[in-house]
């Protein structure tokens, strides 16, 4: 079985393929979550558009490897 991943969608994007890529992810329109997304930024004193940029900060593109959560071996690190 294939394991889903939330990426953002480059083919179909209007600013940065957050919506496209939220959509896919959970099997819905991109309609609907940009519907979403529009009515949380009219009407959720900016919420949405907070919400809107950090996806658009921590949901890479489709290939693009993502980064171990511990960069360093505790062999590197050497402290003098």
């Amino acid at each position: 079985m294939s394991e889903k991943k939330l990426t953002r969608n480059p083919e179909d994007q209007m600013i940065f393929g957050v919506c496209s890529g939220l959509a896919n992810y959970l099997n819905l329109d991109p309609v609907i979550v940009r519907l979403v997304i529009v009515l949380l930024v009219l009407f959720g004193h900016g919420v949405g558009i907070l919400i809107y940029l950090l996806l658009a900060i921590l949901m890479p593109e489709p290939g693009v490897p993502v980064a171990k959560a511990n960069a360093f071996d505790e062999e590197e690190i050497v402290i003098k």
